[in-house]
């Protein structure tokens, strides 16, 4: 018989798995801290700038006024600072950059008072050149000198701004007009602009690049592509190759196990009989409610994300009424990426609520009523929020805006009261699942399932307490890192650890394969995505003023994030032949559980589709700094948020869904040929927009910047061109697939449900599991 290989013998062995991950675990705290020092020790001074005679042109004070109207009016919800926003207006750096590079070349040709050649007009756009890349900031009294010519140029940054507020014939306006029009708050908002574009354009000490090594694109300011920014790129194409490699050399090992390893053990498979037997505890059935307040959201995200692409190409009135003057395109937005978070969270605690007791042997006194709690936080935080995320940006909260209304960061929009609101929550939620299992946690084997499970909520509540770090006087470069710090690390961490977990979870419960298998991939999966997960968010700091070091970091760590995904994918292949396989060795001949739920497990099939395809490979093309440099906050960023966040995130919490569903809802009630339909058309109608808007808009954008500069390609021109426009409304094609036929029916599902739920037993388990030892699989 041929002998194990040693790499295979050591993996079966969980006591063996301390070192690797504590060691992984090692290098990446080490190097958080090192960027985190990084970006205090290295951000970019918020000078006061003076004019030659050293008369205050723009004061420190007036450029965090200047970023206080910029978060309360939620304009990061419309445009981008370095990069980071959205995408329906300017990236407000880089359009400052070269209104402040056009202000200064026409200052130098008028000041001439003569006819100019083309060789004086060619001196003067190099003279400019210089000019704004010389950095004469002096530490000792915090100010930064600027030239006659960038004196000027501030003013018209000024005068560019009252018109783009002010002016509703103005090619860059925003709209609806009347949104901004108070002078003053223009005036600061421009100083802060103009603060980022300085950031963007002069000399880091020391260095012969800017601050965001020289991004944006603009070669008519002089800024082009670093040779660090092409060094790091080629060694994070090394480093992807050797990581490649050595998950296929893994995963060869592994091979050599058989399908019978996978199956061995695996509690009997989750048949139709079963199902009809099966009657749901008190907190199980005190799940149904958030799962049809998540549908519920989910239809309103989705509507809200309608009404945005409608702002896009101008379609806002409906009936008379102009809804983009009712709701701004800053609040719906605000709305879509909240909402989306939203319901991705309560499908997740009602998940990992819904299987506690399919795990433990019974429930804690009192867990039913820690649950009502936090639903009813849950519920108040919601709808406290949305309304705040309207009334905040429109001026109706004063300066109770950032703590009731809109923190004016993408990602983190809810006021501060409800961000602590949502600190109580995971708390509760930490808690209440800690208290579920703690009868099956075995401190002798922490690599055991329950124990991941309560290990990745408690990491999701740590990583919130990172947003509250910043204050409205932070240095944006600053606060901007401890934002990521929440979003990157949820995302791309800490969810998707969670993610392998629940879809592990469920392959079991569906007796597709057995705790032991399972349990392996979830720690190889955590040892990957805390590997490259941690440290692959420097790649959202690039261009966002940080050192060199940080651009390194990003470049190998970022690309090798793709790296756990494809594992995951490989597995996924080979899972899913289980129920063809099992139910072929089932002697009873009873009907697998890809029968009994066809809906859950299609849905999880499209989890490791998008895991591969949206966060994978539509996150591989952006992430090396050469590529980033040209595409950062284009269209190729949207398509990769909208096929990982719903792809991924969605298809999990939808397969949460229906899971609970199927053993909530009596079986008479149910109906698999909706849910297939449903199924269908949400990933159909995401493959659609990615294919017809997302996709070939970004890819259009980017020959845009690389042909015309980073400012043009976020113009108003340029979204109001006719191929922009175009592929816009090719968009509703797959956005109308996505939402009737895959939303509505998917909320009709749910919401029927509450009409057909089963009734509540005092029996916790022993109607589902035949055997009581089988509770301890788990």
């Amino acid at each position: 018989m041929k002998p194990e290989p040693s790499l295979l013998t050591y993996l079966m062995k969980p006591k063996n798995w301390w070192l690797p991950f504590l060691l992984i675990f090692a290098v990446s705290i080490t190097g958080l801290i090192f960027i985190g020092y990084q970006t205090h020790e290295e951000a970019p001074p918020i000078p006061d700038f003076v004019s030659e005679s050293g008369q205050v042109i723009i004061s420190k004070e007036g450029i965090l006024a200047g970023q206080e109207v910029f978060h309360r009016y939620a304009l990061m919800e419309y445009g981008s600072m370095f990069g980071d926003g959205a995408l329906r207006g300017p990236d407000f750096t880089a359009q400052t950059l070269h209104v402040t590079s056009d202000a200064m070349k026409e200052f130098y040709r008028v000041d001439t008072k003569a006819e100019l050649n083309e060789l004086e007009k060619s001196g003067i756009e190099e003279n400019v050149k210089k000019e704004i890349k010389i950095n004469r900031y002096d530490e000792a009294s915090n100010q930064a000198k600027v030239s006659s010519a960038q004196f000027f140029a501030i003013e018209e940054v000024n005068n560019f701004y009252q018109k783009v507020f002010r002016d509703s014939d103005f090619p860059e306006a925003f709209k609806p007009v009347g949104y901004l029009t108070d002078p003053e708050e223009i005036r600061q908002l421009s100083n802060f602009f103009y603060w980022g574009a300085w950031v963007c354009s002069v000399e880091r000490p020391g260095e012969n690049y800017s601050y965001t090594h020289n991004w944006p694109y603009d070669p008519d300011s002089g800024n082009t592509p670093t040779p660090s920014t092409m060094l790091w790129s080629i060694i994070g194409l090394f480093g992807l190759v050797l990581g490649l490699g050595a998950v296929m050399y893994y995963y060869g090992q592994f091979e050599q196990l058989d399908e019978e390893y996978y199956a061995k053990g695996a509690s009997e498979m989750v048949t139709e009989d079963r199902l009809r037997k099966f009657h749901p505890t008190p907190t199980q059935r005190a799940t149904f409610k958030f799962f049809y307040v998540a549908i519920l959201l989910f239809l309103i995200q989705v509507l809200a994300g309608v009404l945005t692409v409608h702002d896009f190409v101008g379609f806002t009135t409906i009936l008379g009424v102009d809804l983009q003057a009712l709701i701004p395109m800053t609040i719906s937005r605000s709305w879509h990426v909240q909402l989306s978070l939203y319901w991705i969270s309560a499908c997740w605690i009602g998940i990992s609520y819904f299987i506690l007791p399919l795990l433990a042997k019974g429930e804690p006194k009192g867990q039913v009523k820690l649950i009502n709690l936090l639903f009813a936080i849950f519920f108040v935080m919601v709808a406290g929020s949305v309304v705040g995320m309207y009334m905040g940006p429109q001026g109706m909260l004063g300066t109770m805006s950032r703590w009731l209304g809109h923190q004016g960061w993408e990602f983190v929009e809810l006021g501060r009261i409800y961000q602590y609101m949502l600190l109580v929550i995971f708390g509760l939620w930490a808690w209440t699942t800690y208290r579920g299992l703690k009868a099956v946690v075995q401190k002798a084997k922490p690599w055991e399932l329950p124990n991941w499970l309560i290990y990745a909520v408690v990491c999701i509540l740590i990583l919130l307490v990172s947003g509250f770090v910043a204050s409205p006087e932070t240095n944006f470069v600053v606060a901007d890192f401890w934002r990521w710090m929440v979003v990157h690390m949820w995302v791309e961490a800490f969810f998707e650890v969670f993610t392998t977990i629940i879809v592990g979870y469920m392959m079991v419960m569906m007796g597709l394969v057995n705790r032991q298998a399972v349990t392996k991939v979830v720690y190889l999966a955590a040892l990957l995505f805390l590997g490259s997960g941690l440290l692959g968010i420097s790649h959202n700091f690039y261009w966002n003023a940080k050192p060199v070091g940080t651009l390194a970091l990003g470049s190998v760590f970022s690309t090798l994030q793709v790296v756990p995904l494809i594992l995951l994918t490989l597995e996924a292949w080979r899972m899913q032949k289980m129920p063809y396989i099992l139910s072929k060795k089932n002697p009873n001949g009873e009907r697998s559980s890809l029968f009994a739920m066809p809906g859950v497990f299609l849905f999880l099939l499209g989890v490791n589709f998008w895991n591969f395809f949206g966060a994978g490979v539509f996150g591989l093309i952006i992430n090396l700094p050469i590529a980033n440099y040209y595409e950062h906050g284009t269209y190729l960023t949207v398509n990769h948020g909208h096929a990982a966040l719903m792809g991924v995130y969605g298809n999990l919490s939808i397969a949460g869904i229906l899971f609970a569903l199927r053993y909530l809802v009596e079986p008479k009630a149910w109906n698999p040929k909706l849910v297939t339909i449903s199924f269908w058309s949400i990933n159909f109608g995401l493959v659609l927009m990615v294919i017809l808007d997302l996709f070939p808009a970004g890819i259009h954008q980017l020959f845009t910047v690389m042909d015309k500069g980073y400012w043009f390609a976020r113009s108003q021109e340029f979204i109001q061109s006719a191929p922009f426009q175009t592929m816009t409304w090719l968009r509703i094609i797959g956005g109308s697939v996505f939402l009737l036929g895959g939303v509505l029916p998917l909320t009709w599902i749910v919401l029927k449900s509450a009409l057909n739920l089963k009734h509540k037993r005092p029996i916790v388990l022993n109607h589902f599991f035949r055997e009581k030892k089988e509770i301890e699989v788990y």
